[in-house]
């Protein structure tokens, strides 16, 4: 373990200096991270080399349990092939080598590569060159692709062999992997399906760990273009074993239906036969079509395909009572979708730095196109809320919306029509055929809602801060219990981002409540008014939730020239006769970045976290603890809790109530609504004069957490948390064991792991002003390279299992043990 200690001794000597340092002093960009790498090429050539060895350390670590895992599978093959020629064989010499071709081959060459490597690791120096041993091995993939072209006879045979002799299933169900040299478990049972597997997830890891090396290595070291050819050769096996071509299509007109008026058309997913399906959905003035796009061939005409139709005359929404129970739809994990978000945005920076250095158009375009497959899949399966249409002579069908605005639209169009004097019909084949030829011919939505199918000169959307006072409403014909909604628009659809209380039996409700919307390249906020329905019979079965009455809905446009970033704007907004007042202004992300230095000492909001902790003789800040407690006892089960802003006025009150050590705070914790004690939380956190997991070490965690290798990922993010200051280190796992505790409810709350990671990681971590100058370029690019990563690092050790302090202190080296 001495050696491996070595590799971030470095680090550690860095961490001492600054600790040595004059507190406050922000220190030089080169020194504030052992993991820094200047993306202006001016890398520090000692902390690349410490950097290296972490990347080989983690590999070596793991290169060693594949060798193992080789070696369990060889172990049978040389007794099997033993009995293949006994009056008694378990398997046939066909079948032996049909299951185990290529296994002693891919042994031999990883054998020979880990023997060579490990003494470069163990005996470490600014000289090592280890680059022609990656070359090598990068040139000898042609035996992975002959593994590969044989892996699914292979598996099928070792299969087949398992149901038919019972020596062999017995054989094949608990293969012993030797464990590695410093661990405490001797031996692991493992199959040898999952065995034969390994080679096809190596080629990927030694291809990340290749990515990895060549980013922290200088240009001017020998390694480096040998290491450049090695993951060039990688990465062209790679894609040649996963191509993947998409038949391209070709538009072309059609005949133009001269008997219907088209009202409205639009993309919606609809549930069909459990699955989620596009559809482009055609309202005329007397009938519904849903379509979709045929599959053509190239150089075809494009066509809609008729999926079904209902006459309006025939069509119904069922209410809610009467709705059928939903079938079970497949829902994707936020974490997922979250995923893919940070997938996009990442293509999207490529496209933009493509853009910039004048790349070539064959890069840019297979990069938009990578896009669009991704906000495709995106846009898929982000829906959750249900519309159902009726056909009263027979058959429901079921869309999912991501926004109720959107399904009040549809609803409202429909129901607008439905007024005039409509026929019930059936169209005859022709005719069909007809109404759906006109379609392509008369769509006024032509493309799927996604950033890749915009022009380059329409606006990309605010990244920021929208800060919203939801003031007053008139105009109701009577007294009802009102309540307001805010959606705003982020990667293609809308999404809820607060609500306020409900105000009860009043025609003139004043809500006066603000809340805080992060904008993800937001182009619109709505505004949705409603009547709470307290009816339980009113259950939605599609969803299980009570249906509240809709009774106004407006929308204003974002347009990041006219939205007022200093001063409040007072607006007014007319929904179906009644008007919404409200103030809004915008706060861009590198503007939020800011923090202002603080000698303040008194309180505890904008004060240092270790002058608090000291002051309080407590280990992590009072108001951490009562505000998680608060949480725990009555909110853990509430839906959106952390996600949906809490008023803005109780937030600032119980702010107060705690800078001033008011005894009354526990009093105001228990009588104030749950949201607003979680954004008082989060505004703790978020006007800390330095962010919880410190500036210094902001660069550090976004080399961490980059790192494509799990093991060296292991190394470098525990390592980073030993370093954290002792009040920041306690405070931060206090606050991680909550969150956790706070996912276990997802199934009722709503927030996920990552949900949570999205709302708390650009909280606790971000960079300095000095860092985010840098990073000033796009707000998509702030986007993608700053609070994607914040949440990536937060996400990591919330999915970690539970991380001790003093196991932490005990300084030893963290190392992955999966391959």
């Amino acid at each position: 373990m001495e050696e491996e200690e070595e590799a971030i001794g470095y680090l550690d000597k860095i961490l001492e200096d600054e600790e040595d340092s004059e507190p406050g002093t922000p220190t030089s960009p080169g020194l504030g991270s052992p993991f820094l790498a200047s993306e202006k090429g001016e890398r520090d050539a000692g902390k690349g080399l410490e950097m290296r060895k972490l990347v080989l350390s983690g590999f070596l670590a793991s290169e060693e349990i594949y060798i193992n895992q080789l070696e369990a599978l060889l172990l049978p093959m040389k007794p099997l092939k033993a009995t293949a020629t006994t009056s008694q064989p378990v398997l046939t010499i066909q079948q032996i080598e049909t299951i185990f071709y290529k296994i002693q081959d891919i042994y031999e060459i990883h054998k020979e590569f880990y023997d060579s490597l490990c003494p470069k690791v163990q005996q470490w120096d600014s000289k090592v060159t280890l680059g022609h041993l990656f070359q090598k091995l990068a040139s000898q993939l042609g035996v992975y692709k002959a593994f590969l072209d044989n892996y699914k006879v292979a598996r099928e045979t070792a299969e087949k062999c398992s149901q038919s002799n019972n020596q062999f299933q017995k054989i094949s169900e608990e293969l012993k992997v030797k464990g590695p040299k410093d661990s405490k478990e001797n031996h692991t049972s493992v199959t040898m399906e999952a065995l034969l597997y390994k080679p096809i997830d190596r080629v990927t890891r030694s291809t990340l760990v290749l990515h990895d090396l060549l980013k922290h290595t200088p240009a001017d070291h020998p390694d480096y273009p040998l290491l450049q050819d090695a993951l060039r050769i990688s990465q062209n096996f790679l894609s040649s074993i996963n191509e993947d071509i998409d038949p391209r299509r070709t538009a072309v007109t059609t005949p133009k239906g001269e008997t219907r008026q088209l009202v409205k058309d639009g993309f919606l997913v609809e549930l069909s036969e459990g699955s989620r399906k596009l559809r482009h959905v055609f309202l005329f003035t007397d009938v519904l079509l849903c379509a979709k796009l045929k599959k053509t061939a190239v150089g075809k005409h494009q066509q809609y395909d008729c999926k079904w139709y209902v006459p309006l005359a025939d069509l119904v929404f069922p209410a809610p009572e009467e709705s059928e129970p939903c079938p079970q739809v497949h829902t994707i994990p936020d974490h997922e979708l979250e995923d893919m978000k940070m997938k996009i945005s990442t293509i999207k920076s490529e496209v933009q730095k493509e853009k910039a250095g004048k790349g070539q158009s064959r890069a840019i375009e297979r990069l938009k196109k990578k896009m669009f497959e991704n906000e495709f899949w995106l846009l898929l399966n982000s829906p959750t809320i249900p519309f159902r249409v009726h056909n009263r002579n027979g058959k429901s069908y079921l869309f999912l919306l991501s926004s109720d605005y959107e399904r009040s639209e549809w609803r409202e169009a429909i129901q607008k029509l439905q007024k005039k004097d409509l026929q019930a019909f059936v169209l005859s084949s022709v005719e069909l055929q007809v109404l759906t030829g006109s379609c392509f011919k008369l769509r006024t939505v032509h493309n799927i809602p996604v950033t890749s199918n915009k022009d380059d000169d329409e606006s990309p959307g605010l990244y920021g801060f929208l800060h919203v006072i939801v003031h007053s409403a008139k105009g109701f014909k009577q007294s009802a219990n009102l309540y307001c909604t805010l959606e705003v628009d982020s990667f293609g659809y809308f999404v809820s981002k607060a609500k306020t209380r409900v105000f009860r039996d009043t025609t003139e409700p004043q809500w006066n409540e603000e809340f805080e919307i992060e904008l993800e390249g937001s182009q619109s906020l709505r505004i949705l008014c409603y009547e709470k329905c307290y009816d339980k019979t009113k259950l939605n079965k599609d969803n299980n939730e009570i249906v509240d009455k809709i009774m106004g809905k407006g929308q204003v446009q974002l347009d990041p020239q006219a939205v007022p970033t200093k001063n409040w704007h007072m607006d007014v907004i007319e929904m179906n006769g009644i008007k919404v007042e409200f103030s809004m202004k915008f706060t861009s992300r590198d503007m939020s970045l800011k923090r202002t230095p603080s000698k303040k000492q008194t309180g505890v909001f904008g004060v240092k976290i270790s002058v608090v902790t000291k002051r309080e003789r407590s280990k992590v800040p009072y108001i951490v603890r009562q505000c998680i407690e608060e949480v725990e006892k009555r909110g853990i089960e509430e839906v959106g809790i952390y996600r949906i802003s809490g008023v803005a006025t109780d937030i600032q009150a119980l702010k107060a109530a705690f800078d001033a050590n008011n005894k009354d705070v526990l009093v105001m914790l228990s009588d104030m609504d749950i949201n607003a004690i979680a954004g008082t939380l989060k505004l703790y956190f978020r006007e800390l004069p330095e962010p919880l997991l410190t500036d210094r070490l902001y660069p550090a965690f976004m080399e961490g957490i980059a790192l494509s290798d799990p093991a060296a990922k292991e190394n470098c993010m525990m390592h980073l948390l030993r370093s954290l200051p002792d009040p920041n280190l306690i405070t931060f796992l206090f606050l991680l064991e909550h969150l956790k505790r706070v996912a276990e409810k997802e199934p009722i709350n709503k927030m996920s792991l990552h949900n949570l990671a999205t709302v708390f990681g650009p909280t606790l971590l971000r960079p300095s002003e000095v860092e985010s100058k840098g990073h000033l370029t796009l707000a998509s690019d702030i986007w993608s390279h700053d609070v994607m990563a914040q949440v990536q690092v937060l996400l990591y050790y919330l999915q970690h299992p539970p991380i001790s302090f003093a196991e932490l202190k005990r300084n030893t080296l963290y190392f992955s043990t999966d391959v």
